[in-house]
């Protein structure tokens, strides 16, 4: 059964609602081909994907503060895919001779070309994990994609933050918010092959202590490949750490990143320091934005226009889905003539954001502070345990199911197996 919420904003109504033009959102897709040198590729870790053209998945690398492209070789067209899977862990493991509970997959894509799938993972849990590179294809085949002499070109990431610093305060406990002097919400997950670093230890009573990964881990946290550029959200060494980068494609260099503020209402105060976790490019009321979600969990739309190297770019919040959670994937998509969002969550599961004029929700702004507000959603109570989500084409959606983490709901930390991969339609 699907449960409605709805509250209204009181702040006053922006001067784009006027407008109520459709939203749509803006191509993921482009026909340059691009010739890249093989080599060996050099990765520390394997994080955030996205899919540029031809068949070329960007991997995050946070830890070697880098980003790079690989030629999958990948480009026979497909229209559409239908993809299960049980126990994609297990195969993993048993491609590369390890117990299938130290294989920790930390993202996935859809080749839009092909509709192979394409994830990546961790051999190993800890500081010496393995970074992987797998491929699912639509027979559900699953194989390793090869490292040694791949077609891939990369580019640093020059506003890394420090590779030495030290990690932040433990999360903060359900209900959100941090304690006096504390850090802003963040989540344990982007250790090394999932784990916390030495010395995480117990809390009270031998329960797990969750520690926040260190600024490095979450020097990458989601990307987008839009219309010729490389969108990269995560923190920075900047003042205001978070940031909003786009690099070129082709690379040639990476200027330092746009750094965000935003008013985050159920924390009843403004932060530079919580990274986008996920995002997707949106165009709302004609005007281009990054429509982000952060953790306990504000959606903020970022104007496109004002993301200029080294600048301070303050977003609006127009939605809050409620504290104590973590957005993990968002999926945009139209049906019956009417736009949503999908957005997975590690507390509040699966919901559906009806997102039908988004430019007549006022701006949710400072001193407002609420828990829920502003853009309305469904709750889809059938999807349990999901851990990603990556759309195959207009009407459907691959969704990776896995056991949550042992931490709390809000900062589980890497989720257990089994994990299973099924395609359905979009809800």
């Amino acid at each position: 059964m699907r449960v409605t919420k709805r509250i209204s904003s009181v702040s006053a109504v922006c001067a784009a609602a006027a407008l109520a033009l459709t939203v749509t959102t803006i191509s993921k897709t482009a026909t340059t081909s691009v010739n890249l040198p093989a080599g060996k590729v050099q990765l520390t870790s394997a994080g955030p994907l996205a899919f540029g053209p031809d068949g070329i998945l960007f991997v995050g690398d946070s830890i070697g503060g880098k980003i790079v492209a690989i030629d999958t070789e990948d480009r026979k067209a497909a229209k559409t895919a239908s993809i299960n899977v049980e126990g994609v862990d297990a195969k993993i493991a048993a491609l590369v001779g390890m117990p299938a509970d130290q294989i920790v997959i930390n993202d996935l894509k859809v080749n839009p070309v092909s509709k192979n799938v394409y994830l990546s993972a961790s051999r190993g849990r800890g500081p010496e994990a393995e970074p992987l590179i797998v491929k699912v294809d639509t027979k559900g085949q699953v194989s390793l994609i090869s490292l040694d002499n791949a077609k891939h070109a990369e580019v640093s990431l020059v506003d890394a933050p420090d590779a030495n610093a030290a990690a932040a305060a433990p999360a903060p406990p359900p209900g959100g918010g941090r304690g006096p002097g504390g850090p802003e919400g963040g989540r344990a997950g982007g250790f090394p092959g999932g784990s916390p670093p030495n010395g995480a230890g117990r809390g009270p009573g031998g329960a797990p202590n969750f520690p926040r990964a260190t600024p490095r881990m979450q020097t990458i946290t989601d990307m987008n490949y839009v219309n010729g550029n490389l969108m990269v959200a995560g923190l920075s060494n900047e003042e205001w750490n978070s940031a909003l980068r786009s690099i070129p494609f082709p690379f040639a260099s990476a200027d330092k990143g746009s750094t965000l503020q935003i008013w985050h209402s159920s924390h009843g105060r403004y932060e530079t320091q919580a990274p986008i976790r996920t995002f997707v490019p949106y165009t709302i009321g004609g005007e281009k934005y990054v429509l982000a979600a952060y953790t306990c969990t504000p959606l903020v739309k970022i104007p496109v226009s004002e993301l200029k190297p080294g600048a301070m770019v303050k977003g609006a919040e127009i939605a809050d889905l409620g504290a104590g959670n973590q957005p993990l994937d968002m999926v945009p998509y139209k049906k019956d003539g009417h736009d949503y969002i999908l957005i997975a969550n590690t507390s509040f599961g699966v919901v559906k954001l009806k997102a039908d004029n988004l430019e007549s929700y006022p701006t949710i702004a400072e001193p407002q502070r609420t828990d829920v507000a502003g853009v309305p959603y469904d709750k889809i109570s059938s999807l349990q345990n999901v851990q990603h989500l990556a759309q195959i084409d207009a009407n459907n959606v691959l969704v990776m199911t896995a056991h949550p983490g042992p931490g709390p709901a809000f900062n589980p930390g890497p989720s257990t197996g089994p994990v299973n991969l099924n395609t359905i339609a979009l809800p």
